[in-house]
């Protein structure tokens, strides 16, 4: 895969070369979701978060940083007694804690087409060190388009989930699409 993307102008761009300076997240042209096995394995759970926000920096040579707001109050498994209970006390507690946070301090890219992204993950107050591999699937001159997949554990972040015998244990599979433009 590379990072290179044919810009509408005929030329091309590459993620370590794109324009210093302010981007912000495209809400429409990205999406947060997740998937959760069962103990057993039998059941797969899937979900959206279908409010978020960000922005961010880039400096010379495909480096950045920035900040991805997810709005706890918008998931949506397509199962409303699952969202009221991801929403309750039981685990988000979006009462208290209507955001999860991810503060990259640490967005490098390189010219293979990923992206090496750390940061800090905050979920329900609770603040963990995250790092993975993110794609760059799409550079211009004008926007970049990053994927990746994360497992988070949601115990990490004091989640108690709350159900009847304890199915839901493991990681989460977290999947991201962020599209950002030029400000």
């Amino acid at each position: 895969m590379t990072n290179d993307t044919t810009n509408p102008t005929g030329g091309s761009v590459s993620a370590t070369d794109l324009a210093t300076g302010h981007w912000v997240l495209d809400p429409a042209g990205s999406s947060v979701g997740f998937r959760h096995k069962s103990l057993w394995g039998l059941v797969t759970v899937r979900g959206t978060f279908a409010t978020v926000t960000g922005e961010g920096q880039v400096h010379t040579g495909g480096r950045g940083e920035g900040t991805l707001v997810i709005d706890a109050t918008s998931v949506d498994t397509k199962k409303k007694r699952l969202d009221v209970h991801l929403r309750s006390a039981d685990f988000f507690e979006v009462d208290r804690h209507p955001t999860i946070v991810f503060a990259a301090d640490g967005v490098i890219a390189d010219s293979t087409g990923n992206a090496e992204v750390s940061g800090v993950l905050t979920v329900r107050g609770k603040s963990r060190p995250l790092t993975f591999t993110a794609q760059v699937t799409a550079a211009s001159a004008t926007d970049v388009t990053l994927t990746g997949e994360v497992g988070v554990d949601y115990k990490d972040f004091g989640l108690p989930w709350k159900n009847p015998g304890g199915t839901m244990r493991g990681i989460t599979t977290v999947t991201l699409r962020t599209r950002f433009t030029r400000a």
